[in-house]
């Protein structure tokens, strides 16, 4: 039987055991392509940090890295979801018969007046959100030239902040600074804006690299994943306020995206049946794999 749907945003839950498997899948994923993270940024809720932890934590289990290895993951709660107030946690309101308003709108005008009422985190509030995450933590990491784009980061979150995100990303680049990498296409055959590449399946995750315009990009790049596990996340409604471009920091660079929502890793993955796979992930139990892997010689 299925679940009923339910908003999920910045209610803190577990990854479930399916969400663990995903989780690993795209560790080792990123670990057999050789990606070596110089940072990996998280949402504070559980179920990205388990995320990110797995995309971490696979380079060593792969031998890859030593377990000694500095990398941490740093966790934001700039990143969470969206907040859906008092809808958090509830099961979705059912339009009603004989009204073109959702469920949602209706129960709103119903509260209108009650100051307990906590509604919806707004566009503007999650756009300004993101546009605090860029200018304080990421454009930093960018503007040390001692690295000159060679940084390599993950931002593990959700799929509805990343959407925003990515759009107040895209926002501090110049126009026609950004472009799909050879033989990727996205949409349903028509014009695709750039902004609306679509959601992100469960782990899946957007690859962009930036360069130097008119120099052949392959130092910088971005994994842009989501970990949206627990219960249905309702689609966003279109953003009218986006923040404003607060940094020159892109000026003479150009994005090409290489990936949008990437789901290779999850190849064969299929959920457990009888709802064992929606069940909360035990950490304290090893897969069988565990018992399987060769051992470090030393």
């Amino acid at each position: 039987m299925a679940r009923p749907s339910t908003t999920a945003g910045v209610k803190d839950s577990a990854l479930t055991i399916h969400g663990a498997l995903q989780a690993a899948r795209l560790g080792q994923h990123f670990a057999k392509a050789s990606l070596r993270f110089t940072h990996i940024f998280s949402s504070d809720l559980r179920r990205a940090y388990k995320t990110a932890e797995a995309i971490r934590l696979a380079r060593i289990e792969l031998m890859v890295d030593s377990p000694d290895c500095a990398l941490a993951v740093i966790q934001s709660p700039l990143l969470r979801e969206q907040d859906f107030g008092f809808y958090e946690g509830k099961r979705f309101y059912a339009r009603s018969q004989g009204t073109n308003k959702t469920g949602k709108d209706a129960h709103r005008e119903q509260q209108r007046g009650n100051l307990d009422f906590k509604d919806v985190e707004s566009n503007e509030s999650m756009a300004l959100r993101m546009d605090t995450f860029l200018d304080q933590q990421l454009l930093p990491i960018l503007r040390d030239e001692s690295q000159a784009f060679e940084d390599t980061i993950a931002i593990v979150s959700h799929g509805i902040i990343l959407s925003v995100l990515w759009k107040c990303f895209l926002r501090r680049f110049a126009p026609r600074t950004v472009s799909l990498a050879a033989g990727l296409s996205v949409g349903g055959g028509g014009v695709t804006p750039l902004e609306h590449l679509g959601g992100w399946s469960n782990t899946g995750y957007l690859e962009l690299d930036i360069g130097p315009r008119d120099v052949p990009v392959d130092g910088q790049s971005f994994m842009l994943a989501s970990s949206k596990d627990v219960g249905s996340v309702e689609k966003a409604p279109e953003n009218q306020h986006l923040g404003s471009m607060t940094s020159d920091i892109f000026i003479g660079h150009k994005i090409v995206i290489r990936t949008v929502n990437g789901k290779e890793h999850l190849k064969d993955l299929k959920r457990t049946g009888g709802g064992v796979g929606s069940s909360k992930f035990d950490e304290s139990q090893k897969s069988i794999e565990t018992f399987f892997k060769k051992r470090k010689l030393g």
